[in-house]
């Protein structure tokens, strides 16, 4: 069981930042795709931003532009660095690691972490 622990989430108004990050064990993590995904109480949970192995970022639509995802492989972490941040960005976002590595688990993602909230004010 891969372990993925999030953090960084927090209170920001409405045009700040904030950097989320998430350290991953239990597994080779450089040859893995990693995402994020956020969710609201009674919403389905939603793509965010991915990063393949080989760092190829995909971003939803809502979030291009403002949002950058990236990785430091020498520290087991992805981090989501989330910039002109808007009420609607409002979510608990959770990070995931890829079923299998290289090109092959992107898409299929694997364990989940428990999330951190973030929070922006109006």
């Amino acid at each position: 069981q891969v372990q993925l622990v999030e953090s960084g989430g927090g209170l920001v108004q409405a045009g700040g930042s904030l950097r989320l990050s998430c350290a991953a064990s239990g597994r080779t993590f450089r040859l893995y795709a990693m995402a994020w995904f956020r969710q609201t109480p009674g919403k389905e949970r939603e793509f965010v931003a991915a990063l393949t192995w080989t760092s190829s970022p995909t971003y939803a639509d809502s979030v291009k532009g403002r949002y950058t995802i990236s990785r430091d492989n020498a520290k087991n972490t992805v981090y989501l660095q989330m910039n002109s941040l808007k009420p609607e960005d409002t979510a608990v976002y959770y990070c995931t690691i890829a079923s299998s590595p290289f090109d092959s688990g992107y898409g299929s993602w694997g364990s989940w972490g428990q999330g951190t909230q973030v929070t922006v004010s109006s």
